[in-house]
């Protein structure tokens, strides 16, 4: 029986980080990595908490190493390589033992994966892991699925090496099987509308009113310290801050306006489409990354589309609170699309208990999560976060703003995709009365597809042909 309580396989950014974490809240954890190469400088780094680390060239030698029901955390990149790292390891473990995915995975891999183990006596984790290498390093925000098995022998572990706020530790078994993946995914999706949102009132400030990347980060330092408090706020303010050392311009002003994505902001966008829910802010944020990408089409489109001659801009008061707007709805959006995924798929989540474990470690920390855990753990009419009383009263104080700031982008030609989506979706929601009827007697007329009638019971069809 080995003595290492862990194991960690993949000594990459966040694998490293995370077992000298562990090492240093004095869990004795084995690490191995595919290029054994790795390990020794590893080591080197890791100084004295490399005392607490166990190292292993092998799989065979690092399995030898730990103790039973055994616990495999992989830091690896999703898909094959996982796959391909289960059945390496299967001939060599044994009952009740937990193999963990800490990765960016796609949630139907982790549920397929579980079933595939099903009646093997091993037990498969999708464990969601937020705040990157820092994160990692000193306390992450984790989001875990699996079996209660596998929760008892993680639980202390990894209540060690979480965030906390205000001493809760920022971790916790939200479901089985991808119920952890699927949380991470939709918490990545609001980080993905968060960062665009906050982009799109930097463009308004920069391309419509003209301000330099040190005044607009100036402004953002303010607003941290209001309702805006958030750690992409923070970084916001300190990246526009910093001046490249070798031009001394803004050093966010040389950087390519080309944004890269992993996937996770996408899949969010797909799984509440097949959830029948809305994610429009999200998928506002997905859009606008992509369009980056068409950069040389951007270029040649720039002299030959024409656009307004601009407008007045907002003030810095009535920008805040259009943020403050935007991103009570787009978490709103979120948040359903969590709903909407517990029932679906059995899960129960404790949606309060998610916004708590967001408090602290996670990219998407913020003064808001506190006030939205708060709000999903009292009333809340029809599911959803934008009718209970709290936010029903923030609402109707920063949506005027919010749709102030949107009605001057367009009017100046300046692109809020998100800012836009998230006013739609309010606006929609609002409505007692929307214009799906017209759809419904369009696709009646050319389908046959039926529709219900407002004033009795029961699918019917329109009299569109009989004229």
């Amino acid at each position: 029986m080995g003595e290492a309580r862990i194991g960690i396989y993949g000594l990459g950014t966040m694998g490293s980080a995370l077992a000298l974490n562990l090492a240093e809240k004095g869990i004795r954890t084995a690490v191995t990595n595919q290029e054994p190469e790795w390990i020794a400088p590893f080591l080197t780094e890791a100084g004295p908490l490399a005392a607490n680390l166990v190292p292993s060239e092998t799989l065979e030698d690092f399995v030898a190493s730990l103790a039973t029901p055994r616990t495999i955390l992989f830091m690896i990149p999703s898909g094959a390589p996982v796959d391909g790292m289960i059945e390496r390891l299967r001939p060599l473990l044994g009952e009740g033992d937990t193999l963990i995915d800490g990765g960016n995975a796609d949630f139907n891999d982790t549920r397929r994966r579980v079933a595939d183990l099903e009646g093997t006596g091993l037990h498969f984790v999708g464990m969601g892991v937020s705040g990157g290498e820092e994160g990692a390093r000193h306390g992450p925000s984790m989001m875990v699925g699996g079996t209660d098995h596998s929760w008892t022998q993680l639980q202390p572990m990894a209540e060690a090496i979480a965030a906390t706020f205000n001493g809760d530790p920022c971790v916790a078994h939200v479901g089985p099987d991808g119920a952890g993946h699927f949380v991470k995914t939709v918490h990545n999706g609001i980080e993905y509308a968060d960062m665009q949102i906050i982009a799109e009132v930097y463009g308004l400030l920069r391309d419509g009113a003209g301000w330099d990347a040190a005044r607009i980060g100036a402004l953002f330092g303010e607003w941290r310290k209001g309702p805006l408090d958030s750690f992409l706020v923070e970084i916001t303010a300190e990246v526009l801050g910093v001046t490249d050392p070798e031009t001394g311009r803004p050093m966010v002003d040389l950087i390519l306006d080309t944004a890269g994505q992993k996937g996770t902001g996408r899949w969010t966008v797909i799984e509440a489409l097949k959830l029948g829910q809305s994610a429009t802010a999200i998928e506002g944020a997905v859009a606008a990354r992509s369009w980056s990408s068409e950069k040389a089409a951007r270029g040649v489109a720039s002299g030959m589309l024409p656009g307004p001659e601009g407008a007045e801009l907002p003030d810095e008061a009535t920008l805040e609170a259009a943020m403050l707007a935007a991103r009570i709805l787009t978490h709103a959006q979120g948040f359903r699309v969590l709903a909407a995924a517990s029932e679906e798929f059995g899960w129960s989540l404790d949606l309060a208990r998610i916004a708590e474990i967001w408090r602290a470690g996670c990219i998407i920390r913020s003064a808001l999560l506190d006030d939205l855990a708060g709000a999903l753990r009292g009333e809340m009419p029809e599911g959803h976060l934008i009718l209970t009383l709290a936010f029903r009263a923030k609402l109707a104080e920063t949506v005027p703003a919010l749709r102030t700031t949107v009605i001057a982008a367009m009017q100046a030609g300046l692109p809020v995709p998100s800012l836009a989506s998230a006013l739609g979706w309010y606006d929609a929601m609002r409505q007692a009365t929307g214009t799906a009827n017209l759809v419904q007697a369009q696709r009646d007329f050319f389908g046959a597809h039926g529709f219900v009638r407002t004033d009795r019971p029961g699918a019917t069809h329109g009299p569109w042909h009989k004229v």
